[in-house]
């Protein structure tokens, strides 16, 4: 039995990326000896959620990787991915191979914070594959491949671990057959499983774990990051950071140039929002949704954000130093003399509430329409002509 009260470490200190708070929760938790049978991390995308399930689960087994144990390592494995004892599992689509689903750990392996999950990232390949796949935990899937992992007895290593990431999509009859394992553990299995969502999983799932939340990460964090860990310069590094949405790791996908050539496209939406230029958004919407995919379309939503972040810091403090799109400030001038009374904090609220729409696979098109009819109000200081608690009544404009 491993003492951890006697190891001295920094969880994850050679890659984590902030969460400061829910490392030093881990770290007391292991120096008290006091290990639960379950632990779920939940949080926004991009957070570091699978980065730091894995850290725990490597110090747990003892191996030197993601934290720097120097000579107090107890395990020769040169991390996770080859650990007898440690076991990840990622949501999948219907036909999947066991080829590429190898390829895509090895990948995570080279970086906790890859984006390796098959509905986010359908080709490993293609980048800009716009494709997304639908991915979740099936219960063939998870009789044939998890549930086996649960009762083996570890090898090498102090504890059985098995990591379960994006378990929100685990259909009904699989997360029935996981509860059952989560009720009646082994003295030496270990569960870590990661949601972007808690309010998806059965209350009793959530129950039987301890729960860490990970927040949105900090602009100074992912701008540090970037620059220390994915060789960005600072300047782009700090525009990246501040379009991020806290999500670091979707923010190393996003090319500057593509980011600034996107905000001219939300420039014109909003324009055509307040002339109510039916056309012209319709056809926006419809490309936005054929010509991204969800890490494209989550980034037009960031940038849209960060554009009316900028409307309202600078049409209330008149400080181009204040300003992200500071190269645009001739254009926020000019938007902030005309919509002098627009509700930009509740325009970027709306911004904020569709964003989750996006990764539950709501049609983007439909987002964008009824992000566009709502703006057109909130442009002019009206409220919506329809409510946010009717929103079902936007649905006759959809139907041709």
């Amino acid at each position: 039995m491993t003492d951890y009260s006697k190891l001295s470490f920094n969880l994850g200190d050679r890659r984590l990326v902030g969460q400061e708070k829910a490392r030093n929760y881990l770290t007391r938790i292991l120096k008290s000896n006091r290990i639960s049978h379950a632990y779920l991390f939940s949080g926004p995308p991009g957070t570091g959620k699978t980065a730091m399930a894995l850290a725990f689960a490597e110090l747990l087994n003892g191996i030197n990787h993601l934290t720097d144990l120097k000579e107090q390592a107890f395990s020769r494995k040169s991390s996770w991915l080859n650990h007898p004892d440690i076991h990840l599992f990622l949501p999948v689509p219907t036909n999947y191979s066991i080829e590429n689903f190898r390829e895509r750990l090895e990948l995570l392996n080279k970086d906790p914070y890859e984006i390796v999950d098959f509905s986010h990232r359908p080709s490993l390949t293609d980048d800009d594959s716009t494709k997304n796949k639908q991915a979740f935990y099936p219960i063939d899937f998870f009789h044939e491949e998890i549930r086996p992992k649960a009762f083996l007895k570890p090898n090498e290593g102090r504890k059985t671990i098995v990591i379960l990431t994006n378990i929100e999509t685990m259909r009904k009859e699989a997360a029935n057959a996981f509860l059952k394992l989560l009720e009646e553990p082994s003295e030496d299995l270990i569960f870590l499983l990661t949601t972007n969502s808690t309010d998806a999983l059965l209350p009793t799932i959530i129950s039987r774990c301890q729960h860490i939340n990970l927040s949105p990460l900090p602009t100074t964090s992912i701008k540090q990051a970037l620059i220390t860990y994915d060789n960005i310069p600072e300047d782009d590094a700090e525009y990246l950071a501040r379009v991020s949405g806290g999500n670091y790791a979707m923010a190393r996908f996003f090319d500057v140039q593509t980011l600034k050539e996107t905000r001219h496209e939300v420039v014109d939406f909003l324009r055509n929002a307040y002339s109510q230029d039916a056309v012209q958004l319709t056809e926006m919407a419809k490309n936005w949704q054929s010509d991204h995919n969800i890490e494209g379309q989550i980034a037009i939503l960031n940038v849209l954000e960060t554009f009316l972040r900028d409307l309202l810091v600078y049409r209330d403090t008149q400080q181009k130093s204040l300003v992200v799109n500071a190269d645009q400030i001739e254009t926020i001038k000019k938007f902030c003399k005309t919509l002098h009374e627009a509700r930009l904090q509740k325009m970027i609220n709306q911004v904020n509430s569709f964003r989750p729409l996006i990764y539950q696979n709501v049609q983007s098109k439909l987002i964008f329409t009824v992000l566009a009819f709502r703006f057109s109000s909130l442009i002019r200081n009206l409220d919506p002509i329809i409510s946010e608690q009717n929103s079902w009544q936007h649905l006759p404009a959809f139907i041709e």
